[in-house]
């Protein structure tokens, strides 16, 4: 999933070619979440990765424990929510960002 598809974008006057930020949904919590402590060395794209198959969904996991400004490494020791429906964060970030 291209999470930049559907993102507006734009030409600056001086003709410059931007795209705008994207924004992230709240992810509800559900009783089928899981959680995990981290260990020296997670990073949330390869989260991603184990959790979802998919390492472009670092931002599932990042936005779920309200972390998507901060680096891709995870400090250790932290407990971290993996949000179990991957398909129902896409949709809460398609219907924010789409045509906007």
């Amino acid at each position: 999933m291209n999470r930049y598809t559907g993102i507006s974008k734009g030409k600056t006057s001086e003709g410059i070619n931007y795209i705008v930020n994207p924004l992230f949904p709240e992810i509800p919590e559900t009783e089928d979440d899981l959680y995990i402590i981290t260990t020296g060395g997670d990073r949330y794209d390869s989260l991603a990765q184990q959790f979802y198959s998919d390492y472009r969904l670092w931002w599932i996991i990042a936005s779920a424990n309200n972390s998507i400004k901060s680096s891709m490494f995870v400090k250790p020791g932290i407990q971290l929510r993996i949000p179990a429906d991957k398909n129902r964060a896409i949709q809460l970030y398609n219907q924010l960002n789409n045509n906007r």
